[in-house]
């Protein structure tokens, strides 16, 4: 009486993180690193905004979004990556990224490309919303390497022409979770290209984009504008979690061609739940905002200082370009976190929790995922037990 198609699934990574350490006491104060959720301060003002449109919870909301709110977003895509967008058609708001990138697999993926089953290609180690995206509409999910051999982003253009001719999209993650690697222009040309000679989508995650250090990621729009491609080859998902420190809101939004956003905006008539009134008002004043993010920014770049001083000895240390994680290599990544664990308190992720086995195996089972999301001072520390539990002479 129930569906299969969900009945291989192994559990979520954090109740099996959970099953893995929870029956074992820690060996020190519990040190949280394993869940990037942000801990910086968001800005204080965004309450003052919501309680001043505290009456419209009494609305139902705008399920597309409201026009200041999508009006706030394409002025800052157009800050940001120099593309002009409409406000009207090419934006969708939503509950963070999670929502659309699932959703967009649900209006945007053929029942059949080239008369065969569709294939859903996404990165391993992946973020898990797409393969259950994938999994839902009946589409095969194609797991492709992410390692150190192809810069931690997926190469695929090495994929048999046969399998990219069944392609109806792509996903992928630049700034990456959980490697910190990011899509350089010539990355994204190649795969444009590659989108544009076998005709698929690219459905480009870029929630991390606003942590980086250095110069600021190039993103898929502007990519796409450079290459004069179809407007509905390109779908950008970003969120104010991470930019501002905001998980609980639940705010984000996909941009695209019209097409693409007509039938996201169709579906999410029948089945989505709109971001309520308050949360757009303050979504657009956030958006609308600089400062907050460069001093985010800056936390985040005192953290990579720290690690590349704490682990830079490491061999196969990854020194992070952006986000929010640290990837470290470890001989077993379940066997490393239970130690941790057991002797310092620190709480991880194994790198296996984040990726699928393959033939060719885990890609993530030699690491760990480390969030440095804390307050510096905290952050410091549980790194430093880290390096003397992990890597002692």
């Amino acid at each position: 009486m129930f569906p299969e198609r969900f009945s291989n699934l192994p559990a979520y990574a954090f109740p099996r993180l959970r099953a893995l350490l929870d029956v074992h006491a820690p060996g020190g104060p519990v040190r949280h690193m394993s869940i990037g959720e942000p801990k910086h301060a968001f800005p204080q003002w965004i309450t003052d905004i919501i309680a001043e449109n505290a009456a419209d919870f009494g609305r139902y909301p705008a399920n597309d979004g409201t026009p200041e709110l999508r009006g706030a977003i394409t002025d800052w895509v157009a800050r940001r990556y120099g593309v002009q967008l409409d406000a009207d058609t090419q934006i969708l708001t939503a509950n963070g990224t999670r929502e659309a990138l699932y959703n967009a697999g649900m209006a945007l993926c053929p029942e059949q490309k080239n008369g065969a089953q569709p294939l859903v290609l996404m990165p391993n180690p992946f973020y898990q919303v797409y393969m259950i995206s994938a999994i839902s509409v009946a589409a095969q999910p194609v797991f492709v390497p992410a390692t150190g051999d192809t810069g931690h982003l997926p190469d695929f253009s090495q994929l048999p022409a046969e399998d990219l001719d069944r392609t109806a999209m792509c996903y992928v993650c630049s700034p990456a979770n959980p490697q910190g690697a990011v899509a350089d222009s010539a990355y994204w040309d190649r795969l444009i290209a590659l989108a544009e000679q076998h005709d698929f989508q690219i459905l480009a995650d870029e929630c991390y984009s606003e942590i980086y250090r250095g110069d600021a990621p190039e993103g898929i729009l502007t990519a796409a504008a450079r290459n004069g491609a179809d407007p509905e080859r390109v779908l950008s998902f970003q969120s104010l979690s991470k930019r501002s420190n905001l998980p609980g809101l639940r705010s984000g939004f996909v941009a695209g061609g019209p097409q693409s956003i007509q039938r996201m905006k169709q579906l999410r008539a029948y089945s989505g739940a709109p971001v309520p009134l308050p949360l757009q008002a303050a979504s657009a004043a956030v958006w609308a905002d600089e400062v907050h993010v460069e001093e985010n920014r800056r936390l985040y770049g005192r953290k990579y200082e720290l690690a590349d001083a704490i682990f830079g000895n490491v061999p196969g240390y990854l020194s992070p370009r952006a986000g929010m994680f640290l990837w470290l290599p470890v001989e077993d990544g379940e066997a490393a976190t239970l130690k941790l664990w057991q002797e310092t308190g620190v709480r991880v992720l194994p790198g296996a929790y984040l990726s699928r086995d393959t033939d060719d195996g885990n890609p993530g089972h030699g690491f760990i995922r480390v969030a440095m999301v804390a307050p510096e001072a905290e952050t410091e520390a549980g790194l430093r037990l880290i390096r003397d539990c992990l890597y002692k002479d």
